[in-house]
């Protein structure tokens, strides 16, 4: 399902490109903007050279100086736009950047999704798209501006004076050269520290989302020390990385301090032999100092250029993951003619034939061989002991992932052969936890239905006993929820979830575990509503995972799973006689006498 994450190396100035791509008109404006500044710099020590050899001829200077004063407040401005530019644009990158993440996590399979933990995903979106900011303001631009302010230095001196300029490179280079050698583990010094700075992430998320539990334990103080242990995880690889970047500033600070004292001594005998002017001596060292401001960006644009790197490495491995549904399967086995989405009125709502499923990376079939068949309009009820298959069966139904083996058909054709959204607008879920969203009442029913109407709302909320909630607050549907939905009961979340499905108008309701969080009052509503689903639904066949059998023994079909088969299908009464772990639960469960 997944493509391969690249790895440690893989990921260059090529993978970057296409964050870029969409930005290359401001950041070539910038471009252009540094490669003028850059011109207006190198023009300064000639200006100043001017000024200083009218003042030795003892003519007037005030032109020159102006001159002097024009190109460096130029400069200035310059630097002022590009930097903006340069920042703008750099929000643009990670705006962009993150947008792509976004789409593509939510997009992801679900087993992929359950597979990490959230924190992790969480930490990709926000700190690891941070640092490609440093790499458009401190890392691209600057690099080419850099090279053309270095470049025309290094001509300049050229001019002025070739033996000053090999002094000059030859102290430059052991420290440019040692830069680069320590620059080049900070890509993997990043990398580390963005996935400690993941996992202390994911253990805040963990101690958030079970607050209640933890106090309820008194065991916050070991998590307070848990996700302490991280963070300190965290500092520690951060450090590392610190420590690395920050020896990179000495070994340039050493070799520019021995340039300055080496071009000093021998430009100054030079000065005394009569080799070399006073005028040309001071134009040289200040082209020195153009020289080394752009160096110096240079390495520091090398080490940011690095960091964004190690943090563009964890973007792209989710980024290389193939998104649920890519593109719809070919309908190569095509029963019939026409629209695959087509009703088919001689076949069953749903159908499974000898469906068997087993996690990726195991052998262990949580499904074996399972067949049973909903018609229209009805309702069937999967019942079992926990870890039977009942919850892995509905997500099956979702496509949430595929059969091993077997087939799934919705009026006649393959679950595999419809694209999800198109299968998923046909069928309603609610889940086990029954998910409410932080927000409102309104935003929560709509979310499946954005466009139902105000009648639509109060008909479904009537029809399983919500209305109360609707005006229980001033703001009627524009009351908040709470975190996940914390200010709702656990009734009053799963009849929320059972309306926002309602609401889509699905032919098929699958409903995990709908009395889980009901009392025996709000268990027997729960029952009359179902029945009103149906009704209200106009034909609504409903699948209903159940452990508390007194909801579902009215129910068209029970069909009976244990160990991932099917034990026994049938009516409640047929299956009292014919299946005994049924009898069993029903006696468990005080519906019938125990033997």
């Amino acid at each position: 399902m997944s493509s391969a994450a690249p790895t440690s190396g893989r990921v260059g100035l090529r993978t970057l490109l296409p964050h870029l791509r969409a930005h290359r008109g401001p950041l070539l404006g910038a471009a252009g903007l540094s490669l003028v500044g850059a011109a207006a710099s190198l023009a300064q020590p000639l200006l100043v050279g001017r000024v200083i050899t009218t003042v030795e001829g003892s003519r007037p200077a005030g032109g020159a100086v102006v001159a002097v004063v024009v190109v460096l407040v130029a400069a200035s401005l310059l630097g002022a736009a590009q930097q903006y530019l340069l920042q703008r644009t750099a929000e643009g990158v990670v705006l962009s950047t993150r947008r792509r993440l976004v789409d593509r996590l939510l997009r992801l399979p679900v087993a992929e999704i359950d597979a990490r933990r959230t924190g992790d995903l969480i930490s990709r979106v926000g700190a690891d798209t941070t640092l490609l900011r440093a790499v458009v303001t401190s890392g691209l631009v600057e690099v080419a501006s850099s090279v053309v302010v270095a470049v025309g230095a290094v001509v300049a001196m050229a001019l002025v004076d070739p033996v000053l300029l090999l002094v000059t490179l030859a102290a430059v280079s052991v420290g440019m050269v040692a830069g680069v050698s320590v620059g080049r583990r900070l890509r993997a010094l990043a990398r580390a520290s963005q996935e400690r700075v993941g996992a202390m992430t994911a253990a805040v998320e963990r101690a958030l989302g079970a607050v209640r539990t933890l106090r309820a334990s008194g065991a916050t103080d070991r998590e307070v020390e848990a996700v302490g242990a991280a963070a300190a995880q965290a500092y520690d690889a951060g450090v590392r990385a610190a420590r690395v970047q920050a020896l990179i500033t000495p070994l340039v600070g050493v070799s520019v301090q021995g340039a300055f004292v080496a071009v000093l001594g021998v430009g100054g005998y030079r000065v005394a032999s009569g080799a070399l002017g006073v005028a040309e001596l001071v134009a040289f060292i200040l082209y020195l100092f153009l020289l080394v401001m752009p160096l110096g960006q240079l390495l520091g644009a090398y080490s940011q250029l690095q960091l964004g790197l190690g943090a563009l490495e964890r973007v792209e491995e989710v980024l290389a993951l193939d998104p649920e549904d890519p593109a719809p399967r070919p309908t190569a086995a095509a029963t019939r003619p026409g629209d695959p989405l087509a009703r088919r009125p001689d076949a069953p709502l749903l159908a499974l034939d000898a469906v068997s499923f087993a996690h990726r990376g195991s052998d262990r079939l949580v499904l074996d061989g399972v067949s049973f068949s909903v018609p229209r309009g009805t309702r069937t009820a999967l019942v079992g002991p926990s870890g039977a298959g009942k919850s892995t069966l509905l997500g099956l139904l979702e496509r949430f992932d595929d059969p091993t083996s077997g087939s799934i058909r919705l009026d006649g054709t393959d679950l595999r052969d419809l694209p999800r959204a198109a299968l998923r607008a046909r069928l309603g879920y609610v889940e086990q936890e029954a998910p409410v969203l932080a927000g409102t009442l309104r935003e929560n029913l709509l979310l499946a239905a954005p466009g139902a109407t105000e009648a639509e709302v109060a008909e479904v909320l009537a029809a399983v006993g919500l209305t109360a909630l609707a005006t229980r607050s001033p703001l009627g549907l524009e009351a908040q929820v709470g975190e996940a939905g914390v200010m709702l009961s656990g009734g009053e979340r799963q009849r929320l979830a059972i309306c926002r499905s309602l609401l889509a108008r699905p032919e098929l309701l699958l409903l995990d575990e709908p009395t889980a969080s009901l009392d025996a009052r709000n268990e027997a509503a729960l029952a009359e509503a179902l029945a009103a689903v149906q009704r209200h639904g106009g034909g609504t066949a409903l699948v209903v995972v159940a452990h508390r059998l007194s909801t579902v023994v009215d129910a068209d079909q029970i069909v009976v799973l244990d160990g991932g088969r099917v034990v026994g299908a049938g009516r409640h009464e047929e299956l009292l006689e014919t299946a005994p772990l049924y009898r069993e639960l029903a006696a468990t469960q005080l519906l019938v006498p125990r033997p």
